[in-house]
């Protein structure tokens, strides 16, 4: 691999991050004790599977592992971007675990990058693809993001443990991105949404948006569910339904909450006796997740608390301007990323909590990042 310094790291948390942000700051990293204590030690698939992705969209990127795969070694290329790539996300993580770092590493690359992902569109523990199109786009535009060329279509849905999900990704190029003063949530005037139920009835979805609808009737008119019923080739290979919301404010915030209900991971229910166990009926579905978009909607904030860690990278990303945002209680994905931002590209936030709302504040200037390898027409 040639004689270059490796910045050190340890243990498997945050791996993604680390990886985009070292490709952005071009700092190799060597990761070691990675599950080291774990019965089954080293990277799991979809880490593996992130690798080739990374291997895929950049020139003279080079991964090694070690043997037992507790041990990574990464030195980052030029992020290229290309059309008509595809990859295999696998099974054991969703589509939307890929998504969010390709997306930032995509507006970095050389040329638009289009690609086609296989895999799971829904799970309850990553942001479902629907998030992405009604939360994360809108948030990308405020950085100055183009809509044209920013485009997400789920072709087929896929469910766990089987999946067969198809959609495809267009994500344009930047210059660079623009500086926010982002601290307005303004009030909630609607709420959007969208069910979706792959090979079960589509009385799940209606059952899903009436019980939803019932809690958010109490405060506002202004609400719609639409339903998106998949069956044969474009339903995937696994019965499942779920259900992704999202609140518009009147400033123009979007803050999202989604689940999705299916049969377990075969490595989720190893050793379990009664491995078909019962899921949760679609009536508490709508139910629960319209509280857990109300629970959102109180802590405040312009963004919810699964995007507060890709909103503090674009604003770590921006030119050497001040860029200010406001967001509710700080998660713990969100602290994690601050403490990445400090030590790859040196930007620190200035964190300021307002005991008025319960809110919290962070100001930081950007590092400058500038898409050097962008073709200029």
């Amino acid at each position: 691999m040639g004689k270059s310094s490796y910045k050190r790291l340890s243990g498997s948390q945050n791996l993604r991050q680390r990886l985009v942000l070292a490709t952005l700051s071009a700092t190799p990293v060597l990761i070691e004790d990675i599950r080291t204590d774990d019965t089954w030690p080293g990277l799991r698939r979809h880490e593996v599977s992130f690798l080739r992705l990374l291997e895929k969209i950049c020139d003279d990127c080079a991964v090694e592992i070690n043997e037992t795969g507790t041990k990574l070694k990464f030195k980052p290329g030029i992020v290229m971007g290309g059309r008509n790539l595809v990859h295999d996300c696998g099974l054991t993580r969703s589509i939307g675990y890929f998504l969010e770092p390709l997306i930032v590493l995509g507006l970095f690359a050389k040329k638009p990058i289009s690609i086609k992902l296989k895999g799971i569109t829904n799970d309850s523990k990553d942001p479902s693809v629907d998030t992405f199109r009604s939360t994360t786009f809108p948030m990308l535009k405020r950085f100055g993001v183009p809509s044209e060329g920013l485009e997400l279509k789920i072709e087929n849905r896929g469910s766990p443990p089987l999946g067969g999900g198809e959609v495809r990704l267009a994500i344009p190029v930047v210059q660079s991105l623009t500086a926010v003063k982002w601290t307005d949530e303004g009030m909630v005037k609607r709420i959007r949404g969208v069910t979706f139920s792959t090979r079960v009835s589509s009385q799940f979805e209606n059952t899903m948006v009436f019980a939803a609808r019932g809690i958010f009737n109490s405060f506002l008119p202004d609400v719609h569910i639409f339903t998106d019923h998949r069956a044969g080739v474009h339903a995937g290979n696994s019965p499942g339904y779920g259900i992704s919301l999202v609140a518009e404010t009147t400033s123009g915030c979007c803050l999202s909450a989604d689940t999705a209900i299916s049969y377990a991971r075969e490595e989720e229910t190893a050793g379990l006796e009664d491995e078909k166990k019962e899921l949760m009926p679609p009536d508490e579905v709508g139910v629960q997740i319209a509280s857990v978009l109300l629970g959102e909607i109180e802590q405040g904030g312009v963004v919810d608390s699964t995007h507060q860690g890709l909103l503090f990278l674009l604003c770590a990303l921006c030119p050497q301007d001040v860029s200010k945002v406001r967001v509710g209680r700080l998660s713990p994905c969100g602290i994690e990323t601050l403490r990445h931002i400090k030590d790859f590209l040196g930007v620190q936030f200035v964190i300021t909590a307002d005991p008025t709302t319960g809110t919290v504040m962070l100001k930081c200037v950007g590092c400058g990042l500038k898409n050097l390898s962008r073709k200029v027409s």
